[in-house]
This record gives structure tokens, sequence and C-alpha cells, in this order.
């Protein structure tokens, strides 16, 4: 039967250990027994010098899933992967096999690397900060920001207008921080 287990890499090494394994299940002819191989990962749209920019991060660094069909040949096989670890909850006992992932927890995860709607927004401002208008009918403005939208992508910046400070409601797009 085809369960989801979660194995423990070293940090970093992700990638490296699902092309290891993958490799391995190709030579060793065990393609049967794993079905997928996956590092859970999530788009995040992060907004440097002014510009958003799409960037993939691991959802659980250290850890990758993989579907297989649990025996002691796909065990052994993955447990003897170079950059593996372990299964997450065996036990150190011989023989002790890992328990396999709920369906609810399956589906958060695998979710979590494709559902577009919840991209979290890494802000690279803060409250006080000041900043330069780049674009719209504000360009070349400087203010101070003085709120925060990540799930918008939004700032409220305190422009100066004939000596006035006036609110502007902007996108993290249209400003850029002052050095």
């Amino acid at each position: 039967m085809y369960r989801w287990y979660v194995i423990n890499t070293y940090s970093g090494h992700e990638n490296k250990v699902k092309a290891n394994l993958e490799h391995r299940v190709l030579s060793m002819g065990q393609k049967g027994v794993i079905r997928r191989i996956v590092v859970p990962t999530e788009q995040v749209v992060e907004t440097k010098d002014g510009q958003k920019v799409q960037t993939e991060k691991r959802v659980l660094p250290g850890y990758v899933l993989v579907n297989m069909d649990m025996t002691d040949e796909s065990w052994s096989l993955v447990k003897n992967t170079p950059g593996v670890t372990g299964f997450v909850g065996a036990t150190g006992k011989p023989d002790h096999r890992p328990p396999p992932l709920s369906q609810i927890e399956v589906d958060r995860l695998l979710h979590t690397a494709t559902e577009a709607k919840a991209r979290p927004v890494k802000v690279e401002f803060t409250v006080g900060e000041s900043v330069k208008v780049i674009s719209g009918p504000l360009s070349d403005f400087t203010g101070e920001i003085a709120e925060i939208n990540p799930e918008q992508g939004r700032l409220k910046v305190l422009v100066s207008i004939f000596g006035r400070e006036t609110p502007a409601e902007l996108s993290f797009d249209q400003v850029k921080k002052l050095t």
C-alpha cells in the first residue's frame, strides 16, 4: 500500500537528496515501490528595490516527502541514500518502521505547495522608514511609512506636499528605500 512518509535530510540538501533517491530507484529497479518524491515548496512574492520578485521557498527545510510502498527493500533503499539522515517518527530500534502521514497532513503539505491564493509576501519595509516614490502621480516625492499592509502589498506613506504631510496609499513596487 502506497503511503506518504517524511525523511530527514541535511538542511539545504533536499533537492540533491531527491535527485539521489530518484537515481537509486531507477538504478536498483525499484520503480514500482516509490511513486513520488516531493520537496514541499511555496511561491513567495518579495519586493526588492521596488520590484516584485517571485521566489520559491522550501516549506519544510531539511525534509522530503516520499510516497512509497513500505517494504524491507524500499525502506533500505531510502534509508541508505546519501544525504538522508532517517525517517521522521522512526525509533532507533532495528526494523522499526516509521508511521505514515495522515491524509489530512498530506493534503495540507501538498496544497501549501500549489495553493496560489495564500502566498505570503516578504516585507522589506518598516514603519517610520523613509522611502522615495518611483512611479505614479507622486513620483520623485519622498515620505515616511506610516502603515504596512503585507496581505495587499500596500503601504501608507506620509508625503510632504506644500508643507503638509499627506497620506498616500502606494503599492510595494511604487516605492524604494532611501539609503
